[in-house]
């Protein structure tokens, strides 16, 4: 489970280093004491679990998660006990107060772990149809008729292949990802899902589909790009 640390405090990386290193399932990839630093890693490297801390300058670990399109699975840790409704109001997996113990740490990561093991198990399940309420029906729609989903205020658009209008459904592109196979479909966009097998090439922060259908490819989902040169 790769992993990351940001916190402004170097003696409080460095209790993360060694607790993180107890653990063989975790796989760190990196540690921050600058928090914009770690923002922008966050935009071009997929991650499974983040430690943040909450209070530092610049930058909050509340702010850094809330911005995050594609949002890992996070532990907060803090010194203040008063930012804990906000962590848990951001879906955080945990929230831990400084000075954190080892044992304590341990029933963190336990939870991640579950968490990670559980959305694994989803995304290995052969998933052919996925089903939506649209104009006050449930409606099933095939995976493989998916041309793309685009994201408006409040509802998104599947549009599909050979067919002249998308279906509408009161859904978050989020949403809809999270019942999506992971292995077959992407963000490329904060407006924009598309399936992989679809994308005929990428140039120029575009994607081209097979349908020669053009979407932009934004800043924050520049992972993409590499997890398709190596689909």
């Amino acid at each position: 489970m790769k992993c990351i640390a940001i916190d402004d405090e170097p003696l409080a990386l460095n209790i993360l280093r060694k607790y993180i290193a107890k653990f063989p399932a975790l796989d760190l990839q990196q540690t921050f004491d600058d928090a914009v630093e770690g923002a922008l890693y966050l935009k071009t490297h997929a991650v499974d679990l983040l430690f943040i801390d909450i209070h530092m300058p610049d930058l909050s670990g509340l702010e850094i998660v809330s911005r995050l399109e594609n949002r890992p699975m996070v532990i907060f840790t803090t010194a203040h006990k008063n930012f804990a409704h906000e962590g848990f109001e951001l879906e955080a997996v945990d929230y831990l107060l400084k000075p954190i113990g080892l044992e304590r740490f341990e029933k963190a990561v336990s939870k991640a772990l579950e968490q990670f093991q559980y959305r694994k198990s989803q995304q290995t399940q052969e998933t052919e149809a996925i089903v939506v309420r649209s104009e006050y029906k449930m409606v099933k729609i095939d995976l493989k008729d998916i041309e793309y989903i685009e994201g408006m205020e409040d509802y998104i658009k599947i549009h599909l292949l050979n067919a002249r209008h998308p279906i509408l459904t009161l859904m978050s592109l989020k949403g809809i990802l999270e019942i999506l196979p992971q292995n077959r479909f992407s963000r490329i966009h904060r407006s924009y899902i598309v399936p992989d097998a679809l994308v005929k090439s990428i140039q120029n922060r575009k994607v081209r589909l097979a349908t020669e259908q053009e979407l932009p490819v934004s800043d924050s989902y520049m992972g993409f790009i590499q997890k398709w040169k190596n689909h």
